[in-house]
């Protein structure tokens, strides 16, 4: 740093020392201009030069070593705004490296996805190559055609995540018709493998996207198929109650572990049912909870292993707890989302799904 460089940024104490000084000179000249002579004034005035001098020489070199400190990691800060401005700079840091972390995992549990989705299309791929060498079965060359729309959609939702608040169009949706056209698209999983469905929506409309609900509604479907075995019930009812809407997804499926329901809505957890499926991902639940948080929605389970699965897509008439919590659980990561679920209650405690 040069001298000048040093005096420019030091005018203002250099301003406020140079009219100090003339204000002093003045008053004792204004008092008694006879009492002092020129060489006793010349005096004063260099001895306020040395002053400055000293001042300015104190400063400049406590500047040189601030700029050589700050090649160092570890010291002292010279000052009371150095250790405050330094505690700052500390604080922004670990902000920066806990969205760095983040970021960095996002791209580690994408990657996760897109290659397990890669082993997953790889199946139906197989499936109607197989065909293509035999007899075509209409009936399973749609289910692998299904399947594989699925898994597209799947992909392509969880892209679109992050930008979700770029399309969304929140208008009254019907339940009902929404729900058939979802069954009536896996009419041929259902009619191939005997699984009986009852549907009872009545007329609730809700508040939401359609194009959002409906994948949150198929993911849901698309689980009570793959975990209900041949022969199997799958209940789609309505509910209305003062608060909010409900629409309830209840099978006679394989149920969910007691130990896996806190963790159904983690990204990329499969549980044990996701062991015995080679074909679970541990993303569709996720998606369906984030997508369901974001629209102001949410999802609760309740499951009894062996008996049944029953999901509900809640949508709150008005403000709820419960749902801020999940939305503020965003920033302290999946712990408050597990607090939320203990204190819902044991029947509706489980966000989520195998």
């Amino acid at each position: 740093m040069s001298i000048l460089r040093f005096l420019r940024y030091e005018w203002p104490y250099l301003f406020l020392y140079g009219g100090g000084l003339f204000l002093t000179v003045a008053v004792v000249y204004a008092e008694s201009p006879a009492a002092i002579s020129w060489t006793g004034f010349l005096y004063l005035l260099m001895l306020h030069g040395l002053l400055l001098a000293a001042f300015v020489a104190f400063r400049y070199g406590q500047a040189l070593k601030a700029i050589r400190l700050l090649g160092e990691e570890d010291h002292e800060p010279m000052s009371m705004e150095a250790e405050a401005y330094g505690e700052v700079l500390e604080a922004r840091e670990r902000e920066h490296i806990l969205e760095l972390n983040e970021m960095q995992e996002k791209q580690r549990e994408y990657h996760d996805f897109i290659v397990s989705w890669f082993h997953e299309i790889k199946t139906p791929i197989s499936v109607l190559r197989l065909m293509q060498q035999t007899e075509v079965d209409k009936a399973g060359l749609e289910q692998e055609l299904s399947r594989i729309e699925h898994y597209v959609d799947q992909a392509l939702y969880y892209a679109k995540l992050d930008s979700f608040s770029q399309d969304y169009r929140i208008v009254p949706c019907e339940l009902e018709p929404l729900v058939k056209e979802i069954v009536k698209a896996r009419a041929t999983a259902f009619i191939s493998r005997r699984i009986r469905l009852q549907l009872d929506v009545g007329g609730l409309t809700v508040q939401s996207d359609p194009k959002w609900l409906r994948f949150i509604v198929d993911q849901l479907v698309s689980n009570s198929l793959k975990y209900t075995s041949a022969g199997g019930t799958v209940r789609i009812t309505g509910h209305s109650a003062s608060d909010e809407k409900q629409l309830i997804l209840r099978d006679s499926g394989i149920g969910i572990d007691p130990e896996d329901l806190p963790r159904i809505f983690n990204r990329g957890f499969t549980g044990a049912n996701g062991r015995s499926f080679s074909q679970s991902t541990g993303m569709g639940l996720y998606l369906a909870q984030e997508l369901s948080v974001k629209l102001g929605h949410y999802l609760t389970c309740s499951s009894v292993p062996g008996e049944h699965t029953e999901m509900r897509i809640h949508f709150p008439k008005n403000s709820d707890r419960y749902l801020d919590t999940l939305r503020s659980g965003k920033d302290g990561g999946r712990g408050g989302t597990d607090k939320a679920l203990s204190s819902k209650g044991s029947s509706a405690s489980l966000v989520g799904r195998r």
